[in-house]
C-alpha cells in the first residue's frame, strides 16, 4: 500500500550543495527499517490484526434487528412533506389559544400567546412519500414557535398509525437534505485541495470509519452483544484502517498503531475502574432510556465505557501519528542521534501537543454539554454537588479519562518509536543500516553549508 505522504521531487533549481537540501529529508517517505525488526514488528501486529478480523467475524450483526416502532421519540415511521400553502388564520379560531404565563420575578409582563386577536399561521402539508402519498394535512404555528413554515418548504412527517386519522401525521422536523450535502462536499473538496493524495485516502478512511459503525458497532450493540467487547474490536479496525490507509504500511505506522492501542487499553481499563467506582449507571437522558427500553438487551453500562473509547480514538491517532513522525524526522535531521537524544527531543514537542489536544477534547465534551451546564448554572445546588450528580459525573469521566489516555499516549508512543528507529538505524562509529553518516543537526545550523559538514566530520573523527 503507497504511503499518502507526497514524494519528494529535486528541483534542479537548486544546487547539490545548497544548505536547505544538504539533508534532503524534510518532505521525502521514513527510511524503511531492516527486514529484522520488520519482522519483530508484524510478530506484534499480525496476531493482533488477525484477533480482530475474527473478532468481526464472530460478532458481525448482519443488520440491525428488527422491531415494532413504539410511537416514541425517534422510534417513529418517518416519512417525507412538503409545505403546500400557509394562511394567517386567528388563533382562537383553530383553537390555538396558549395558557397565560405568570408575571416574571422582575415584575415584567408574561409573553404574548396564541390568545383571541392573535394571528397564527396555518400551514398545509402534503405527503410526498410512503404509503399515503398525496394525503394533506393541517399544522398551526403559534406566534412564539421558534419554526415557521414557508410554502414549497420541504419537511420531515411522523407517523402514527394508530392515531385518529386527522391526528395521524405530525411535522417532525425540517428536511436538511441539500444543506447537509452541499456542506460535505464543501468540507471533501477543501480536504482534497490542500490534502491532495493525502486528502483523498482521508475521505476514504473516513468512509471505512462510518461504514465500521453503521454495519458493525451499532447493530452489533443492538443485538445484544457486549458494547465494550465490540467497541475495543470496532475501534482497532477503524484505527487499523484509518492509520494504514493514510499513513502507508510502514514500520512508522506500525509504531504509531502501538502506541494508539497501548493507550486504548489504558483508556479502557481506566475508565472500567472509574465507572465501577463512581457508580455510574449510563442511563443519564431520554435517548438512553428510549433505547435501553426498545432493546432491553443492551447493558448501558457497558455502553458508556464504550462511547469513551470510541470518542478518544479520533484524538489519540492524531497524536500518535504526530509524535511517531516527529521522532522519525528528527532522526533523519540527525543519524547519530541515541535514543535518549530523540525521545528529549521528541518530548519537547509531545508537551506542547498535550496541552493542544487536552483543551480541544474538554472543549468539544463541554460544548457538547453546554445545555446542561446552562441549567446548573441556573441551579440553586453548589458547584461541588451539581460536579458530583450523575449526569455530570459522567461527563466529568468522560472528559479525565480520555484525556489521561492522550496524555500518556505521547511518552509510550515517543519512546516507542525512539527505541525502534535507535535500535535499527544507529551502528556505533559507522553508518547505519539504512542511513549514511551526515552531520548533527547543531553542526549544520553552527557551521552552515560544506564548511560547517567539514567542520562536523572533523570533530567526529578526533572523537
Amino acid at each position: 500500500m503507497s504511503s499518502c505522504d507526497d514524494r519528494a521531487v529535486s528541483s534542479p533549481e537548486h544546487p547539490p550543495h545548497a544548505p536547505a537540501h544538504s539533508h534532503a529529508h524534510g518532505h521525502a517517505p521514513a527510511a524503511p527499517v531492516s527486514r529484522h525488526l520488520r519482522k519483530v514488528i508484524a510478530a506484534v501486529l499480525i496476531p493482533f490484526a488477525a484477533a480482530v478480523v475474527v473478532g468481526l467475524v464472530v460478532l458481525w450483526p448482519g443488520g440491525a434487528p428488527a422491531h415494532k416502532p413504539s410511537g416514541v421519540g425517534f422510534d417513529q415511521p418517518l416519512e417525507k412533506a412538503r409545505v403546500v400553502k400557509v394562511d394567517e388564520v386567528n388563533c382562537a379560531d383553530v383553537h390555538a389559544e396558549q395558557q397565560q404565563q405568570p408575571a416574571s420575578p422582575g415584575g415584567q409582563p408574561p409573553g404574548t400567546g396564541g390568545g383571541r386577536g392573535t394571528k397564527c399561521e396555518q400551514a398545509t402539508i402534503k405527503v410526498t412519500t410512503g404509503d399515503n402519498t398525496g394525503r394533506t394535512f393541517q399544522t398551526v404555528v403559534t406566534p412564539d414557535a421558534l419554526r415557521h413554515y414557508t410554502a414549497g418548504q420541504d419537511v420531515v412527517v411522523a407517523y402514527s398509525p394508530k392515531a385518529p386519522k386527522d391526528l395521524q401525521y405530525a411535522v417532525s422536523d425540517v428536511d436538511r437534505t441539500v444543506p447537509m450535502w452541499v456542506l460535505a462536499g464543501v468540507f471533501a473538496f477543501a480536504v482534497v485541495l490542500v490534502g491532495r493524495l493525502r486528502g483523498v485516502l482521508a475521505l476514504v478512511a473516513l468512509v471505512a470509519s462510518f461504514g465500521v459503525l453503521t454495519l458493525f458497532i451499532l447493530p452489533a450493540v443492538l443485538k445484544g452483544s457486549d458494547p465494550l467487547v465490540v467497541a475495543v474490536i470496532g475501534g482497532s479496525a477503524i484505527m487499523l484502517i484509518a492509520l494504514y490507509l493514510c499513513h502507508g504500511l510502514t514500520a512508522r505506522t506500525s509504531v504509531a498503531v502501538l502506541g494508539t492501542l497501548a493507550s486504548l487499553l489504558l483508556i479502557g481499563l481506566l475508565g472500567s475502574v472509574f465507572i465501577d467506582w463512581a457508580l455510574l449507571t449510563g442511563n443519564t437522558d431520554d435517548l438512553t432510556g428510549l433505547v435501553h427500553s426498545l432493546y432491553p438487551g443492551i447493558e448501558i453500562h457497558g455502553l458508556l465505557l464504550a462511547g469513551i473509547i470510541i470518542g478518544s480514538l479520533g484524538v489519540l491517532d492524531d497524536v500518535t501519528v504526530t509524535q511517531t513522525a516527529a521522532v522519525w524526522e528528527l532522526k533523519e535531521a540527525d543519524p547519530t542521534a541515541g535514543w535518549r537524544k530523540l525521545y528529549g527531543a521528541a518530548m519537547r514537542i509531545g508537551r506542547d501537543h498535550i496541552a493542544s489536544v487536552v483543551n480541544t477534547l474538554v472543549m468539544a465534551y463541554a460544548g457538547a454539554a453546554l445545555p446542561l451546564l446552562l441549567l446548573f448554572s441556573i441551579a440553586q445546588s453548589g458547584i461541588g454537588t451539581a460536579a458530583t450528580s450523575e449526569v455530570v459525573a459522567e461527563e466529568i469521566v468522560r472528559t479525565l479519562v480520555g484525556s489521561i489516555g492522550l496524555v500518556a499516549s505521547v511518552p509510550l508512543t515517543t519512546l516507542l518509536a525512539a527505541l525502534v528507529v535507535s535500535a535499527d538505524r544507529t551502528a556505533p562509529g559507522g553508518p547505519g543500516p539504512t542511513d549514511t553518516p551526515g552531520p548533527p543537526v547543531e553542526a549544520v545550523v553552527a557551521g552552515g553549508g560544506r564548511s560547517g559538514r567539514r567542520g562536523a566530520r572533523g570533530k567526529r573523527r578526533k572523537r
